[in-house]
C-alpha cells in the first residue's frame, strides 16, 4: 500500500470516484515547511485557478489535508489525472507517515 497526502482535488468524493472508481478513506494530517500558492492551468474551455504546494522559506508555513492509503495502481491513475503542472515526490508528514503528495513541477 502507498500514502498519498491530497491537499485539494483529490479529497472531494465526486473526484475520487471519477480517478478511482471508489471512494476513498483518509485521516487528517498536514505537510509542515510548504504553503500554496495560486496556479492557472488550461484546461478544455480555457484557463482555471488551482493550486500548488511549494517549498516554504518558513519552517512555521503548513499545508492541511488528508493522507489516503492507495494501491499502486490508483497512484498511476492519480498521475494520470494530474496535470504536467504538478509532480509526485515523497514527503514527511507531521504524523511521522512517508507519502506522495503533487507539487509544484
Amino acid at each position: 500500500m502507498e500514502h498519498l497526502f491530497s491537499y485539494g482535488t483529490l479529497q472531494s468524493k465526486e473526484i475520487q470516484m471519477q480517478v478511482f472508481n471508489k471512494l476513498l478513506t483518509g485521516t487528517p494530517d498536514e505537510l509542515t515547511g510548504y504553503k500554496l500558492k495560486d496556479l492557472k492551468i488550461e484546461e478544455e474551455f480555457g484557463m482555471t485557478d488551482y493550486f500548488v504546494a511549494t517549498a516554504s522559506e518558513k519552517s512555521s508555513d503548513k499545508i492541511e489535508g488528508m493522507v489516503f492509503k492507495i494501491t499502486s495502481k490508483d497512484l498511476a491513475k492519480a498521475d494520470l489525472f494530474e496535470s504536467n503542472a504538478y509532480k509526485r515526490v515523497q514527503i514527511t508528514l507531521k504524523s511521522g507517515l512517508v507519502a506522495w503528495i503533487y507539487i509544484e513541477s
